[in-house]
Parts: C-alpha cells; sequence; structure tokens
C-alpha cells in the first residue's frame, strides 16, 4: 500500500524502477454485490451516537469466508474526516462452533489500499487468497472478526485515503455496533477485543489502537491490544515535498495509485488548501482518477508517470501545507495504553522498512508498549502471514 513516491523519487530512484511492488496482494474488482444491502446513496436519518447498527444481512455466501460458521453485511454509525456523523458499512465474520464462555473475542480488521470509489468497497467484493488464509486463520483460532469498509467506500462522501484517525473511528465503531447484531445465543460476543491492519490498514489499526479507549467509552467494551504490518509512519515529512523539482523518475504504478489516492484524500479533507492551485492539468486528471479508479487498474493506468510533471509549484508553496499534511497522515507514536506488535518486512518496496524502524524508534523513545518482529525475506504482503507464528501466541496472551 503506500505512497513512497516521494521518498522514493527523492531517496531511492533506482531501487524504486528496479524493486518489484508487491501492494496490498489481489484486490478484487468488478461489480460490487452488496448482500442486498445498497446504501451507497443512503439518504435516510443517521443515529447522533457513533457505533449503531443501522442495518443487517447475511454476507452473500460468495464474499464468506470457508472459515466462517455465519457472516454478515452491516451498516452503522460513524463519524468522517470533516467531523460529521455519517455511514459506513463493513462485514462481520463468526467461527465456527459454539462461542465460549462470555462469547467470542473479537478482532477488529483494518484492510490495505483498494482504492477510494465505492465500487472498490471490500465488503462488496470476496476477499483475496491472502486475505482467506488471514482471516480465516483468526476464525480458526476462536476469535470472531469484523472488517469495516471504512467511512466513504459504499456510502455516500470521499473515503479519506490514509488518514488514520477517521478511518480508527470505523475500526471502533463497527465494534460497537457488531454487538448490537441480531445472533443466536451461541454466537454470542464478548467484550474482549483487538485490532490488526495491513499498510494503510496498518495506519488505520494503530490511529485506532491509539484512540480505541476513547472513542469506544462506555460502550461495555475491553480493548486489548493491536497487530501491525507494513506500517506507513512518518511519510507525511516526504510527501510535504513533492512539486515540479522532483528528480525526473518513472515510478512503478503501485506507488503513483498510492500518490493519487493521498493528494485526492486530502484535498477532500482539507478543501481550503486548494491543491489545484499548485497541480498541472496532468495532476488534476490524476486526483480525479484517483477518486474514481480500485487500485489494480490505477496502478496499470499510471505506471511510468513522472510525478514531478503533475505539479506547477511545490506543495510547500501552499500556506499551512506541511501541518495539515501531518494531521491527515499522522501514525502516532505516544498515547498508547495497551500493547502493540509491529511487524515488517525487510524486502517492503512499497513501505520500506525505515517507515516502520523509524516509528519503532519514536514509540520506544516515548516508553509505549510496544513489540517489533522484522522478516528479512518478506515484502510488504508476505509479511502478513509470516507474522502469523509470532502474532498469534501474542494475540492470545492479551485476549485471554
Amino acid at each position: 500500500m503506500l505512497a513512497l513516491a516521494s521518498a522514493l523519487a527523492i531517496a531511492l530512484p533506482t531501487a524504486a524502477v528496479a524493486a518489484p511492488a508487491h501492494a496490498d496482494d489481489v484486490v478484487s474488482i468488478g461489480i460490487p454485490d452488496w448482500s442486498g444491502l445498497d446504501v451507497t446513496d443512503y439518504a435516510g436519518p443517521i443515529p447522533a451516537k457513533a457505533g449503531t447498527l443501522m442495518a443487517q444481512v447475511p454476507l452473500s455466501s460468495s464474499l464468506t469466508l470457508p472459515a466462517a460458521g455465519s457472516a454478515y453485511r452491516v451498516q452503522f454509525s460513524s463519524e468522517n474526516q470533516h467531523g460529521k456523523m455519517a455511514t459506513s458499512t463493513g462485514a462481520v465474520f463468526l467461527p465456527k462452533g459454539k462461542a465460549p464462555a462470555g462469547g467470542w473475542p473479537v478482532i477488529s480488521w483494518a484492510h490495505g489500499t483498494v482504492g477510494m470509489a465505492d465500487e472498490c468497497t471490500p465488503s462488496a467484493h470476496p476477499r483475496s487468497d491472502r486475505d482467506v488464509t488471514y482471516l480465516g486463520h483468526w476464525l480458526d483460532q476462536g476469535y470472531a472478526v469484523v472488517a469495516a469498509d471504512y467511512v466513504g467506500l459504499g456510502t455516500p462522501g470521499v473515503m479519506a485515503y490514509l488518514n488514520g484517525k477517521t478511518a480508527a473511528h470505523s475500526i471502533v465503531d463497527i465494534t460497537v455496533a457488531a454487538r448490537q447484531l441480531q445472533l443466536p445465543a451461541e454466537a454470542e460476543l464478548s467484550k474482549r477485543w483487538a485490532i490488526i491492519g495491513q499498510s494503510q490498514g496498518a495506519a488505520a489499526a494503530l490511529n485506532g489502537a491509539r484512540y480505541a479507549t476513547e472513542f469506544s467509552r462506555g460502550r461495555g467494551l475491553d480493548y486489548r491490544g493491536v497487530v501491525a504490518t507494513g506500517i506507513p509512519a512518518n511519510l507525511e515529512n516526504l510527501y510535504q515535498l513533492m512539486g515540479p523539482a522532483m528528480p525526473p523518475v518513472a515510478l512503478p504504478g503501485s506507488l503513483n495509485a498510492y500518490t493519487a489516492y493521498i493528494l485526492a484524500g486530502l484535498n477532500n479533507t482539507r478543501p481550503d488548501l486548494r491543491l489545484e492551485r499548485v497541480m498541472t492539468p496532468l495532476g488534476k486528471k490524476r486526483m480525479s482518477q484517483g477518486l474514481a479508479t480500485c487500485y489494480p487498474v490505477l496502478k496499470q493506468q499510471l505506471a511510468g508517470d513522472d510525478v514531478k510533471t503533475w505539479f506547477t509549484a511545490p506543495l510547500l508553496s501552499i500556506p499551512g501545507l506541511s501541518e495539515a499534511m501531518r494531521q491527515y497522515m499522522l501514525t502516532p507514536y505516544r498515547g498508547y495504553d495497551r500493547p502493540i506488535f509491529l511487524g515488517q518486512g525487510l524486502r517492503d518496496v512499497d513501505v520500506p522498512a525505515p517507515s516502520a524502524l523509524s516509528l519503532y524508534a519514536q514509540m520506544k523513545a516515548n516508553n509505549q508498549p510496544v513489540t517489533l518482529h522484522v522478516y528479512p525475506e518478506d515484502d510488504h504482503s508476505s509479511a502478513v502471514l509470516a507474522s502469523m507464528p509470532d502474532s498469534t501466541p501474542w494475540l492470545a496472551r492479551i485476549l485471554r
């Protein structure tokens, strides 16, 4: 996931062109299957209280996980990037068999890059082979899995790509909403829960972890910790350097796609910045494509683009840009009240190791409860499954 376009263009141009990019595994695209719950144009009332369950339907059989005993598509209330109450969707997967005393512990899954258009909504498509294996593993371990789409994916509005704090609301709110589902007695959900995320979802997961206690206060939950792999962190310091003076390097389509998504999301969240004033007609077109195109298609469309041709002036020439980008993209390095598991593949070229390692150093310097695991032979996607032997006992320990 994650656009390291500016970082790579400034610091690692040769490696960026030569190395293959393995973003968020294979993302399904095509005609969305809304499981009978299409709320893309929802115009009804929205509850004032975040995490209120608004609708539930059985998830289409073609979209469920083989390891799930039952699955649902849900709609719930959640706060958007503009500080307004909005609506979000997601999927809930329950393990097979009867829940233990107290109910199934819950894992809130934060997905990686799929795109920003409604047709990219994860709960309306089959999961990738990697995610079928990964999420199925947690179901087999006896955890229910709730998987938010993030506000604006499959619902009115724009999904603010890489705005972790907004995604954090969806991560927490679907967990709150899941406990309101009409379920058989043997499928009860526990109040104990944790967060897991990859790539874009790692930033979302860490924001969710930082604010889990605050956002869920008074809702009867017991938050225990977070697992994050392929972590984008401190990249706002690089993105703000983008402009026409960047080295003339043609980057892989994956990195250019991430950049288009970030700029489109920031532009929607902070229209007062008027990013268009420093962008060429091509740059404006790329932002529009980011809003409308799912990741597998966009990375093909943008392969070979020279990002400096998107700009007429440096982003930093916009007053307030640096602080706005920091607030938009920040992955917190302090303020956590529960354990943190960071996993990083050293062959990752989408979010190279210095991103996660710098975050780990910041967390340690601020006395945060963090553990780091590195996987020397793994890239951005493969580190997800490679981390399971370490994260499985770690999660079992904090969720017991």
